[in-house]
């Protein structure tokens, strides 16, 4: 039987989790808390308590057919390798496949130029740098070990319950303007679909852009998320002025502009996304 180990079942992880449980995988992951692990647990996951070394990892990681890695980074590299790279290496047989999620905000910024699979990775934060350390360390793994490793680099994430109908209807969406700025997206379950199908055709040292087809300024998806409510939208703030209340991380996000191009998904694993661009996206939200 086919074993899934997610190192932190989050948002993503968790809809690729529920579609292969749902198909009679296994299903085994992390969660930082207690309470995560026992709302897991409650599910029909094998779930594991991961905020250091994880206890008894042998014995967790048995039977593991297929790998994902969400957990981000931090200053003391992927916390997955750090601390079970041995345990990673000594399953037998291997795993079949090995997918990390990573972030387009590892090409950095290019003033609203294209970007695709090939572009060297040039990133503007410490926590992009992180990630492009963390995509290097697990491919030279998975080449040392003969483990098929691939990354996944995702676009701005929106789905059920994160998405900026939410936002307005708590009083929290914030149209700011900034000249030039564009930005991908892409629907969880489009990530979903992305990483199955990879499963079912591996290509070891691959790098895919999982993203949609349109790039667009976050101050008109906002708008566009008010009209589908028919609500005025918040008022327009220039960037330079909502920088001033914008937290480190609000902020890099408006640092890069970029057409992140998604060819690859569609070319090579046969992908056609369900929400091609942000606006059939909210509008499923909406009817949900």
């Amino acid at each position: 039987m086919n074993r899934l180990f997610c190192f932190g079942l989050g948002y993503s992880a968790a809809v690729l989790a529920h579609r292969l449980k749902a198909e009679g995988w296994r299903i085994a992951g992390t969660a930082r808390t207690r309470d995560k692990v026992k709302d897991l647990t409650a599910r029909g996951v094998e779930a594991y308590q991961f905020d250091a070394p994880m206890p008894h990892a042998t014995a967790a990681l048995a039977g593991t057919t297929h790998v994902l890695v969400s957990a981000p980074p931090t200053v003391d590299g992927d916390p997955a390798l750090t601390h079970h790279v041995h345990d990673l290496s000594a399953l037998s047989p291997r795993p079949q496949w090995v997918g990390y999620l990573s972030t387009t905000g590892v090409y950095g910024d290019h003033q609203g130029g294209s970007v695709d699979e090939s572009t060297p990775t040039a990133p503007s934060s410490e926590r992009a740098k992180r990630r492009v350390a963390a995509e290097h360390a697990w491919l030279a793994w998975g080449a040392a070990v003969n483990v098929p490793v691939q990354i996944f680099r995702l676009a701005g994430i929106y789905g059920p319950g994160q998405n900026q109908l939410v936002s307005l209807r708590e009083g929290k969406a914030r149209r700011i303007v900034k000249a030039g700025q564009i930005f991908s997206r892409i629907h969880v379950d489009d990530i979903a679909t992305v990483l199955e199908a990879s499963i079912a055709r591996p290509n070891p040292g691959t790098i895919y852009n999982v993203c949609d087809d349109e790039p667009a300024p976050p101050h008109e998806v906002v708008e566009y998320a008010a009209a589908l409510l028919n609500i005025d939208p918040p008022p327009a703030e220039p960037f330079e002025e909502a920088s001033r209340s914008l937290s480190e991380m609000a902020i890099s996000f408006y640092m890069d502009s970029k057409r992140v191009k998604n060819d690859l998904i569609k070319s090579e694993l046969g992908v056609t996304l369900r929400y091609p661009t942000y606006r059939e996206g909210l509008k499923a939200l909406l009817n949900e």
